[in-house]
């Protein structure tokens, strides 16, 4: 079974592990002192953000952190997104990742998505939309994705979390049932 809670302070030492490994680090590029980690999921954390970072569990064992937030909230992410999509009023993005490198490729990831934007029009009664832009090159992100029931709707120019990538992203939405 699928569950989740609110990150908080006490999980800082298993994000800072699920971030060092190469599969997350790969595209997520995140400084994983502990400072850094406090710094970056501490606000979401202490509810000073508004954002929510949330800890997945599978069957009771910690597997994935999502990041889920409305994009107005976040102004410099609705510029970035305006001139390939069209941002609605209420829309919701999430951010994901599987800690566990034996546990990616095997549909987790699209379990995950499927049940966080479920449970998105519930906990937030005004989201009209999901969309999740994702770089390119991550396939199993894109598929994953697709498999959920989000729907490819543009290609954007937008800032990479590595660095070392370009600016090339994919943008997927799921519009809240009618």
């Amino acid at each position: 079974m699928i569950t989740w809670r609110r990150v908080t302070e006490d999980d800082f030492p298993l994000l800072r592990a699920w971030l060092s490994r190469p599969h997350v680090a790969r595209w997520w590029n995140h400084e994983t002192t502990a400072e850094a980690v406090a710094r970056d999921f501490g606000p979401a954390a202490r509810g000073e953000e508004p954002s929510e970072d949330l800890l997945v569990h599978l069957d009771g064992v910690p597997v994935a952190l999502v990041q889920r937030c409305r994009i107005a909230d976040y102004p410099e992410y609705v510029e970035e997104l305006a001139p390939a999509v069209e941002v609605p009023e209420g829309a919701v993005s999430i951010d994901y990742l599987i800690g566990d490198p034996d546990r990616t490729g095997r549909g987790l990831g699209t379990r995950i998505i499927r049940a966080i934007v479920a449970a998105t029009w519930t906990d937030h009664p005004d989201a009209s939309a999901v969309i999740v832009p994702v770089h390119a090159d991550n396939t199993a992100s894109r598929r994953a994705l697709e498999k959920a029931g989000l729907r490819w709707i543009a290609d954007a120019d937008m800032e990479p979390d590595n660095p070392a990538d370009d600016r090339r992203h994919v943008v997927h939405r799921i519009d809240r049932p009618r």
